[in-house]
């Protein structure tokens, strides 16, 4: 087949360096968002579907490239974020994330449900705090997660 084609959705979880409560302006969070899907459209070419979170964490849907592996997509992202973020105020001159990530892969018929999962990430964790949703998400997708590493 000499065309090669791909759709490959990921949903990315991490947060703040010691789930540190960052980002708690609703105005900053949007704009972190929106550089993020910039960041991720045109530097690994991984166009965002949808991002949110919490002050502590962040979620990420996209659209994974083929010429990018995971790993440099969620490193670019972070680094970029990081250094936007240091620059937007002095409370967060020492902003950092996490060293870790989860990311799950998505089905294209679960692609509703997931991002219909991230936009209500307020209402969501009135029940659960982030650590249980990491593992609930783990468990879902078979991942074992050794909690010893898990929350820097």
């Amino acid at each position: 087949m000499p065309q090669s084609l791909a759709k490959v959705a990921i949903h990315v979880v991490y947060s703040t360096k010691g789930r540190h409560p960052s980002l708690q302006s609703f105005p900053l969070r949007n704009e972190l968002y929106a550089y993020m899907a910039t960041i991720l459209r045109d530097k690994v070419d991984s166009p965002a579907i949808v991002i949110g979170g919490m002050p502590d964490h962040i979620h990420v849907l996209c659209l994974l490239s083929r010429k990018f592996p995971i790993m440099s997509v969620i490193e670019e992202s972070k680094t970029e974020t990081s250094k936007w973020l240091k620059k937007q105020s002095p409370d967060l001159a020492t902003f950092a994330w996490q060293g870790g990530y989860g990311a799950f892969s998505v089905s294209e018929s679960n692609i509703p449900q997931v991002r219909k999962y991230i936009e209500e990430q307020e209402r969501h964790h009135h029940r659960m705090t982030f650590q249980d949703e990491f593992r609930a998400l783990c468990r879902r997708h078979g991942l074992e997660l050794d909690e010893r590493y898990a929350w820097d």
